[in-house]
């Protein structure tokens, strides 16, 4: 089998119901977003590895699919989840004096890539919802959301564990 169809070679790919859109389409540039940031979670798992970045992973692949119009949809359960590593997370870290730059070491830096790409994911799943009136998403806007705080959070921790202070904004 070849890994290449051909079908794509105008602009065009396939929806999961087989319909035809443009690879422009805000619908694929919402789950074209969602498999970046899995590729960005396994550059941070290189650094990080942990059962919770590769279970976010899988959650990663049931979104795509939904996203792309698959008879499929994110548990609830997994926004609770989420919420639970970050509470647990948020015990250990110090809190919050000031907005805290994207910096750190490695594991902290590329966990901040990720809550960034996440953060342009929520945005393509919202314009995308905004075109298809009839997309729901609501479960998985909220999974979204967590995300990017599970990454901030996941930043702090990793400065935390690793006793490296953390970098705060500096106004003029």
């Amino acid at each position: 089998m070849n890994i290449y169809t051909k079908t794509g070679d105008k602009g065009q790919t396939s929806l999961a119901n087989g319909k035809r859109v443009p690879k422009t389409d805000a619908r694929i540039e919402a789950y074209g977003t969602s498999d970046e940031l899995n590729s960005l979670i396994g550059y941070l798992r290189v650094v990080a590895d942990t059962e919770q970045l590769k279970w976010i992973q899988n959650r990663l692949f049931d979104l795509g699919a939904c996203l792309a119009g698959a008879e499929m949809r994110l548990n609830p359960s997994a926004n609770e989840k989420l919420e639970a590593w970050i509470d647990e997370m948020a015990a250990v870290v110090p809190p919050l004096r000031a907005f805290v730059l994207p910096a750190g070491n490695e594991a902290a830096a590329r966990a901040h890539l990720c809550r960034t790409v996440t953060r342009r994911l929520e945005r393509n799943m919202l314009l995308a919802r905004s075109q298809y009136t009839d997309l729901d998403w609501q479960t998985e806007l909220v999974f979204v959301n967590r995300l990017s705080d599970y990454f901030f959070m996941l930043a702090r921790f990793i400065m935390t564990r690793t006793n490296t202070q953390e970098e705060l904004w500096e106004k003029d």
